[in-house]
């Protein structure tokens, strides 16, 4: 990437210890991931850093690690790109619904290098630099009664990601939103705090959602990727043979990832089924229509967004054509 290329050159300390944050579970692809990341760095650099890493939220929510990470006292983590949006709006391009008609789209996007330079041109002020991004599927509403319609979303309560995107999205339905931490969603769904949520069959296994909402809907409104970024501090302090070392590290967690994820998917829908989960198929043609205007919004209100947005948009363009 372009800023890799004007990074100083700096003698790393010798065993420097390099910490790995996120929030999923050890069985999650992102984990899985990260443990390729760390063999691929303790293989081609194991006499300069040893990399710990830290899951399950244990180096705090995604809002306290991205904290941490910018201030240089960790030094990766991978989080999802809505909540990165705070930080830098190129990122909400990701949370506008309906932007990929399919996943093929959305991965060839992900995947594309310069896709991850143009997320990372400002970097300095971010204090995050991308290097991957992880498929994380598509989200799709799950819920405690079922969703068929958007007439089924109206005057109920979802928890979305954090991300004025999101909340656009849910004002777009008539539904109500709820920004509470991924972690908070059990809780909030045994109590009745909200009626649903919205992510990948994932969220049904591993986070137990499945236990309370027996009923989920492929809307496939979105399809957002977790990012595996570096401290912006960090990687300005080693060299640039060093930076290199962590930019390949990256993409061979993603290759892992990808692979991981398309099976973890397959056994998640059998264990959520043998929970009692109803799949629906829905006509997503009405739910994309529904919300169709948050395109022109977005692009009014972000203009910084239109690059990205006119690059994903065209992947599908240029599969309509060959056609």
């Amino acid at each position: 990437m372009t800023a890799a290329l004007c990074l100083p050159f700096s003698s790393a300390q010798a065993k420097t210890v390099i910490e790995v944050a996120h929030t999923q579970m050890e069985t999650h692809p992102d984990h899985i991931a990260l443990l390729a990341f760390k063999d691929y760095i303790e293989k081609h650099a194991g006499e300069t850093y040893e990399v710990q890493i830290f899951p399950n939220k244990k180096a705090g929510s995604n809002e306290q690690a991205i904290e941490l990470l910018r201030a240089g006292s960790i030094q990766f983590m991978i989080i999802s790109s809505a909540n990165l949006e705070p930080y830098n709006r190129k990122y909400s391009v990701f949370s506008i619904p309906y932007l990929f008609s399919t996943e093929e789209e959305y991965e060839k996007f992900i995947t594309d290098p310069d896709v991850i330079e143009d997320l990372g041109s400002r970097n300095e002020d971010d204090g995050f630099t991308p290097l991957a991004a992880f498929t994380a599927g598509s989200r799709s509403f799950y819920a405690k009664s079922p969703i068929r319609t958007t007439e089924d979303l109206k005057g109920k309560t979802f928890r979305v990601q954090n991300g004025r995107t999101n909340k656009d999205m849910m004002d777009f339905f008539n539904a109500n939103e709820m920004t509470i931490s991924f972690g908070e969603v059990y809780s909030a769904l045994k109590k009745g705090l909200i009626d649903g949520a919205e992510n990948n069959e994932l969220a049904l296994v591993e986070q137990k959602h499945g236990e309370i909402c027996k009923f989920y809907s492929y809307d496939h409104h979105q399809m957002i990727p977790d990012l595996l970024v570096g401290s912006t501090v960090f990687l300005y302090s080693i060299p640039q043979d060093d930076y290199e070392i962590f930019r390949q590290a990256a993409l061979e967690a993603q290759q892992v990832e990808f692979t991981v994820w398309k099976d973890s998917i397959e056994k998640a829908k059998k264990s959520a089924a043998q929970m009692g989960v109803e799949f629906m198929e829905v006509n997503v043609e009405d739910f994309r229509k529904t919300i169709a205007p948050i395109h022109e919004y977005m692009l009014k209100t972000r203009p910084e967004i239109k690059e990205l947005y006119d690059k994903a948009r065209s992947i599908g363009s240029q599969k309509a054509d060959k056609k």
